[in-house]
């Protein structure tokens, strides 16, 4: 699913990548960053942890010319007077002005390095809404943001990865030079698609898939290999043809035969009837039936 996820994002789609300290997303973002330059797609990047050097200088040959970056590494606060790009200006308006700055005729692709930086300092439910918006609004193709999960409370994680539409968490695997990306996709008819894949990046940023995690392919058997529940029980759940047949013979006490429906609709001779006759000390006045009542 890797694979799939690299050669581009549903349109309006948001993914999230989403690492940790044991083990950096910024490399597989680099790789969504040349595929998509590679595709010939405009791509914006709001960088918020590291210069334009160094991220140019991790995307050595690659197309850059269609790389447009938004130096929020300087002064991301605003201190200075005249700053680049704030995080205060991560809003719907501001981001869509920046997008269409630039003269490309096809939606660019918005790349956040890192929502971590912007969650700090900006409310979740406003960059969930900042983040809904600009997927509906049209100015940009897709979203890929980096997300450092334990930096934030699991509220908040899952408030944004909730809110994207792809998720690929990264963790070390067993080798060195590899990694396990374990993938949550959800499609448009809203099916969740789960997998879990070993990777690793090659100088050049592409992505190798190795094989499938042995937690997955684990996952995978234990759900094809359904097993029997009443296997090992103590006691019988099934009824043998005799007990079946027994069962289907038994008259229950609350359904009623024809017999019996007969005999109480239709009554026979030296049935019991009630006859009541008025006294003189029933006072009952048919104009008023509750004349007697003390009301």
């Amino acid at each position: 699913m890797l694979p799939e996820l690299l050669q581009g994002v549903d349109t309006g789609g948001l993914l999230v990548i989403q690492d940790s300290a044991s083990y950096s997303g910024r490399h597989l973002l680099q790789s969504f960053i040349n595929a998509a330059l590679n595709r010939e797609e405009a791509v914006h990047v709001l960088g918020f942890e590291v210069s334009e050097e160094e991220l140019k200088d991790g995307l050595r040959g690659s197309p850059v010319q269609r790389l447009h970056f938004h130096n929020a590494y300087t002064d991301p606060l605003g201190w200075t007077d005249h700053p680049a790009f704030t995080v205060h200006q991560f809003c719907l308006g501001e981001l869509t002005r920046l997008v269409k700055q630039t003269s490309h005729s096809k939606p660019a692709t918005l790349v956040i390095d890192s929502l971590s930086w912007i969650l700090r300092h900006v409310s979740t439910p406003d960059v969930c809404r900042t983040l809904q918006q600009l997927r509906k609004g049209g100015a940009v193709r897709s979203i890929i943001g980096l997300l450092h999960a334990d930096m934030h409370q699991r509220g908040t994680v899952g408030s944004v990865c909730h809110s994207a539409t792809s998720v690929i968490t990264v963790e070390p695997a067993m080798r060195g030079d590899e990694a396990v990306a374990k993938i949550t996709k959800r499609s448009k008819s809203g099916k969740v698609i789960q997998d879990e894949e070993i990777f690793r990046i090659k100088d050049d940023l592409t992505v190798v898939v190795q094989s499938k995690s042995s937690k997955g392919a684990k996952k995978a058997d234990s759900e094809e290999q359904e097993t029997d529940p009443t296997a090992n029980l103590t006691f019988n759940l099934r009824l043998s043809d005799t007990e079946r047949e027994a069962k289907q013979k038994l008259a229950l006490p609350f359904v009623f035969s024809k017999e019996k429906k007969t005999a109480l609709l239709h009554s026979g001779p030296g049935s019991g009837r009630i006859h009541y006759e008025p006294d003189a000390n029933d006072d009952y006045d048919q104009e008023d039936p509750d004349d007697d009542l003390d009301v």
